[in-house]
């Protein structure tokens, strides 16, 4: 697969180490773009449900790709957010092209963007709420755990697959009203500061929308999420867009990659006989 080059790519909220966090599509998408600059835009790494005994290799090569890609190039910047809190005490830390912050504004075709994790909004990631939602972080790991389980059944019986806990946020009309809440204070807080663009993570709501009030008007971004949604967004050719993981488009590729193996190894099959052959004239 030919790697798609971009000038900034922005993913958030892998949650790596959880038993929910999609480690392959990570990696797949990962290896199938060239960016210039990559932000990782908040719980990347997972410290708040960290557990040493559950850390498989595929989330680890995420993060071994991550540095690779480092090394050839590429400026990574991390910005942390409420489950990698722990990192923030490094904050405004840098190595060669890898660059820790908070939050991070930039300037690209004269466009100002300001690009933070968005948890700043969230006040049940703060004080004595922060173990309730700790606890809630484990109940939605088990949410996930439950619907893979569910959506394996699915497939077996030919059925679409669903998301118990996107149902369950849709369903919530405080859960709905919190996350328009979240989009419109990013969104003044940027029209007030003169961007053009506002990009979060946090909610796992991927989301590309223009909000206008009367001070003006601002691009709210959000990359989603790398558990049920699998989105990041994308900057190339002077547009922001939504970037959704289609899982078909690797296993197309994977499977023209098998093709080739097999192809080679008939062939060195032939070569090898016809070689036998000829030494045995």
């Amino acid at each position: 697969m030919n790697k798609r080059p971009l000038d900034v790519c922005v993913i958030s909220d892998i949650h790596l180490g959880t038993f929910g966090c999609q480690a392959q599509e990570v990696l797949n998408y990962l290896k199938s773009i060239e960016p210039k600059t990559l932000i990782l835009n908040g719980d990347i790494i997972d410290i708040w449900q960290f557990n040493k005994r559950y850390f498989p290799a595929s989330h680890m090569a995420v993060i071994k790709r991550i540095f690779s890609m480092a090394s050839k190039g590429t400026r990574v910047v991390y910005i942390t957010g409420n489950h990698d809190e722990a990192l923030r005490k490094y904050a405004n830390f840098e190595m060669g092209n890898i660059q820790l912050t908070d939050k991070i504004v930039f300037e690209i075709n004269g466009e100002k963007n300001w690009v933070f994790h968005g948890d700043v909004f969230d006040r049940t990631t703060m004080g004595s709420a922060k173990l309730l939602a700790k606890l809630g972080g484990y109940g939605y790991d088990l949410l996930i755990l439950i619907n893979s389980v569910v959506n394996y059944f699915c497939t077996l019986l030919g059925r679409e697959k669903m998301s118990i806990s996107k149902q369950v946020k849709n369903g919530v009309k405080k859960a709905v009203s919190w996350i328009n809440n979240f989009e419109q204070t990013a969104a003044e807080l940027a029209i007030e500061n003169g961007y053009k663009y506002v990009i979060c993570g946090h909610i796992h709501q991927p989301q590309h929308r223009v909000v206008t009030t009367d001070k003006g008007s601002v691009t709210y971004l959000n990359s989603g999420d790398w558990i049920e949604n699998l989105t990041a967004l994308e900057y190339a050719d002077k547009n922001w867009t939504l970037y959704q993981y289609d899982p078909n488009q690797f296993e197309k590729a994977e499977s023209k990659k098998l093709t080739k193996i097999v192809n080679l190894q008939e062939e060195l099959t032939v070569l090898t006989n016809e070689v036998a052959f000829q030494v045995s004239i």
